[in-house]
């Protein structure tokens, strides 16, 4: 009975119609985590990165030192910012180049995978 399981999951394949078994839904979903992930995450962190650097140089109590953590946090709010919206426009390119047939219809698959 779990083979019988097993065997209906590997059923859910995207892009069948262009390779010849296709991507594991799995695959495509994993994918689609990963991207969200990064999406989320990456800015997160740089933002925490950059208070951190900022409050260094605040406790440092030195006027370089507040001006250059200034200037490394707005760089890092400003490197979330890209990551974050680079993901963003290119699932919204996918999702508009994507027509019915064809590669970028797969891209689109994996990119905005729901399950």
């Amino acid at each position: 009975m779990n083979l019988i399981n097993f065997t209906n999951v590997l059923d859910d394949y995207v892009c069948s119609d262009l390779f010849s078994p296709g991507l594991p839904g799995q695959l495509a979903s994993i994918i689609h985590t990963a991207i969200t992930v990064i999406k989320i995450v990456v800015p997160i962190l740089l933002i925490i990165w950059g208070m951190l650097d900022l409050g260094k140089a605040v406790m440092a109590q030195k006027e370089d030192e507040i001006k250059k953590g200034q200037q490394t946090f707005i760089k890092r709010i400003v490197a979330a910012a890209i990551v974050f919206f680079i993901v963003t426009i290119v699932q919204l390119v996918m999702g508009l180049v994507a027509g019915d047939e064809g590669i970028w219809t797969c891209v689109d698959a994996i990119i905005n995978y729901s399950a």
